[in-house]
């Protein structure tokens, strides 16, 4: 990295014009932020790379091993913008290998300006400390993008799990659990805990279980469903089971599968005519 005051002091009076070539050549036909025509998202694209552009002259002034870590606030803001979150990744990738172009151009108006103020080793380590830093940046965005997406990812599934155990209250404190798909391992940890909260907070007393929805009944399955009655008991709440189709039935059979302890009905109105 290169210290110099009068290089820093050039660019650092031209962040504004940096962002305003960007923006000049920035392709508006991409998909996401860059090809908005909305006045307030292009005017906060802007004070966003310029905020940037503040940052990045720094470079030139205090270089230094963490010199990265400053860009740390920007990363995380442009990361959480609702705007770039609908940006493909390689698109913003390549406006931030743009800045090093405008960078390098501005290099070579200084070294115009002040033909004596940089050698020619000076310029190539400019040159140098312009690209090994847009890497940085681009590497650390690149991470806390993909981190993001990835927590997301894993909120939006989180909250599909909860809405796959949707207990529908009754009348005389009773609710029904119409279990619709697969359930896997993840999905009936989710399952159990939405349950007991929810009949807790309900003050259910009687839960109807209805597996009409379910494809496959397996020893895991069945495993997770007793598990799951077991703790309503612990919390006063009995519970029955319905919807085990014929076919289901023989092969919960043939895996030894034992309901006998169970409250086990046809259909959903054979349980409630019971428990009515």
């Amino acid at each position: 990295m290169i210290r110099n005051k009068l290089l820093y002091d050039f660019l650092r009076e031209r962040t504004w014009l940096i962002t305003e070539r960007w923006y000049a050549t920035l392709n508006k036909d991409q998909k996401g932020i860059y090809g908005t025509l909305n006045p307030e998202e292009i005017d906060k694209l802007k004070k966003q790379n310029h905020r940037f552009q503040e940052k990045f002259v720094y470079l030139f002034n205090e270089p230094s091993e963490e010199f990265l870590e400053i860009f740390d606030d920007f990363v995380e803001t442009v990361v959480e913008d609702e705007g770039h979150q609908k940006t493909p990744l390689t698109e913003i990738i390549g406006e931030f290998f743009r800045q090093q172009y405008l960078y390098l151009e501005l290099i070579e108006e200084f070294v115009e300006q002040y033909p004596e103020e940089l050698t020619i080793k000076q310029i190539f380590a400019c040159h140098s400390a312009i690209i090994e830093t847009i890497n940085g940046v681009i590497l650390k965005f690149s991470n806390e993008f993909i981190r993001q997406t990835e927590s997301r990812l894993i909120a939006h599934q989180e909250m599909i799990m909860e809405l796959s155990a949707p207990i529908i209250e009754l009348v005389n404190k009773t609710a029904v659990l119409p279990l619709v798909g697969e359930i896997d391992t993840n999905r009936a940890k989710v399952m159990l805990e939405q349950v007991l909260k929810q009949c807790a907070d309900s003050h259910i007393r009687h839960l109807y279980i209805d597996l009409s929805g379910v494809p496959v009944v397996d020893t895991m399955v069945a495993q997770q469903l007793f598990h799951m009655i077991d703790a309503l008991k612990l919390i006063g709440v009995t519970s029955s089971l319905s919807g085990l189709r014929p076919s289901i039935a023989q092969t919960t059979v043939q895996l030894g599968i034992d309901f006998s302890n169970i409250d086990t009905h046809s259909t959903i109105e054979q349980a409630m005519r019971k428990h009515k």
